[in-house]
């Protein structure tokens, strides 16, 4: 395992290196990637995808290349690049999907030769469901504008006893800053330019699931959180809340899209050796991006360079603590990293 003084030799002499290199759409303009023009490219807040009627699998089923990168994202505004931040989260996604696909299902396909952290995630184009599946444990502090915690300090500004939140009552007195719910809470939001947390009625009135879609959603959500958090605490660490996201493949099946229990969609928390929740300056010792956001000072702020190695850094040893793995970076430039498993990828499935 790298230590912390590893850690921070890593990124200090690669960190300026890794983030450079072109957008995928300008690698697929300067014919880097011939088999891609003429696709669809989607650029995301953290990451970017391609599709097209062309691009198919051998068997006819529709391909979506999705590209992780560096950006970080926090109150829904672009912070910078942090280094290694994609190979990271690719690898974080990579180790749990492999402890819930059987439950919640996956879109992957599976090339042989392609790394667990390679940014380049080759999936099913599968049919979203315009969600984002949140499930909550704690109530943990939070200064995203969707948390239970910023209504529940909402709820006591104006001297309400029930907290109404996503379709559940909640007494306000009962509930504390980082502390544990009554029970495992699923509390759902929209997918809008500004999310929204609501109800599940709102969205089956709205027709963006069907009750039987949302059941499903949430009822195999609900299970393998309780995997991870099994599998949390035999690495002293616990599931607070985490985010899903869903899509219905080619053969009607609803199944898991993008990134599952990473830093960016999940928080987790570190256990003592009681099995307590550990703290330092009174607050959780955690391993989530919320670590970032309270860097953040100013609305459009942007990471220093300083601020972005020291996010890398925290990514890097929250990977540790969650996978047992040392973390082994790829040090080939980006551009080739990406031309490379693109072109291993549609070897493979084209």
């Amino acid at each position: 395992m790298l230590d912390n003084t590893q850690i921070h030799d890593l990124v200090a002499e690669h960190g300026g290196t890794v983030n450079q290199g072109r957008t995928v759409a300008q690698l697929i303009a300067d014919g880097e990637i011939s088999r891609l023009s003429g696709c669809t490219v989607l650029e995301g807040k953290v990451s970017d995808s391609v599709f097209g009627d062309q691009l198919l699998s051998s068997d006819g089923t529709p391909i979506r290349l999705m590209f992780r990168n560096n950006r970080i994202s926090t109150h829904d505004v672009n912070r910078g690049a942090i280094p290694f931040k994609d190979q990271v989260l690719a690898f974080n996604h990579d180790h749990m999907l492999q402890l819930v696909k059987d439950v919640l299902g996956s879109s992957q396909f599976e090339v042989e030769g392609l790394l667990p952290s390679s940014t380049v995630i080759p999936a099913e184009n599968l049919k979203l469901v315009s969600l984002e599946n949140v499930l909550r444990l704690y109530m943990a502090q939070s200064t995203t504008s969707t948390s239970m915690y910023q209504h529940w300090l909402q709820a006591k500004e104006s001297s309400e006893t029930v907290l109404h939140y996503a379709g559940h009552e909640l007494n306000v007195e009962e509930l504390q800053p980082n502390g544990l719910l009554p029970y495992l809470m699923d509390t759902p939001s929209t997918k809008d330019k500004v999310d929204r947390t609501i109800d599940a009625q709102y969205l089956i009135d709205q027709g963006v699931c069907t009750q039987g879609e949302y059941n499903q959603i949430r009822n195999s959500s609900l299970m393998a959180f309780g995997m991870i958090s099994q599998y949390l605490s035999q690495r002293s660490m616990v599931l607070v809340d985490t985010k899903t996201e869903h899509g219905i493949n080619s053969a009607g099946v609803i199944v898991a899209a993008d990134e599952l229990y990473t830093m960016d969609s999940s928080r987790f928390w570190r256990l003592d050796d009681n099995g307590d929740i550990m703290t330092r300056d009174g607050k959780p010792v955690s391993f989530s991006k919320e670590f970032a956001r309270g860097m953040v000072k100013e609305k459009d702020q942007q990471f220093t360079d300083e601020q972005a190695n020291e996010i890398a850094q925290r990514y890097i040893e929250g990977l540790q603590h969650l996978t047992g793995e040392e973390f082994t970076p790829d040090l080939r430039p980006r551009d080739q990293r990406i031309t490379e498993s693109v072109n291993l990828i549609l070897d493979a499935l084209l």
